[in-house]
């Protein structure tokens, strides 16, 4: 997601790449979210739309019943996004193998510009 984007901005475009991805309606989002169903599917749209902003504790109940992690949802990279979202399907001792293996890259990284 290149370029300057508000926190509103990038908030909208993950939670309706998260609901579409999910196969779920905006209002049936809402609905698992916690929002009532008679103003769920208006309150989606206006996430969706970035005209507001949810507190983050509706932001949490929408990135559970999202199955994302919250961070998802507020992150303007997207490669990072993806990878926040795939290590969130791994187990726990895979994700210790995947933070050994990027703090080796990133150690390998600092190790290459210091010999440059």
């Amino acid at each position: 997601m290149p370029g300057n984007h508000t926190t509103s901005s990038v908030f909208a475009i993950r939670l309706k790449q998260a609901r579409l991805r999910s196969g779920l309606t905006q209002e049936q989002l809402g609905i698992h979210a916690g929002i009532d169903e008679f103003s769920a599917s208006a309150r989606i749209n206006q996430y969706e739309r970035g005209k507001h902003l949810p507190h983050l504790a509706m932001g949490q109940r929408l990135a559970r019943a999202l199955h994302v992690p919250t961070s998802f949802l507020y992150e303007e990279d997207d490669l990072l996004a993806a990878l926040l979202v795939t290590a969130a399907g791994l187990t726990r001792g895979k994700k210790k193998i995947l933070l050994a293996n990027a703090e080796t890259l990133t150690q390998s990284t600092s190790t290459t510009r210091k010999t440059r």
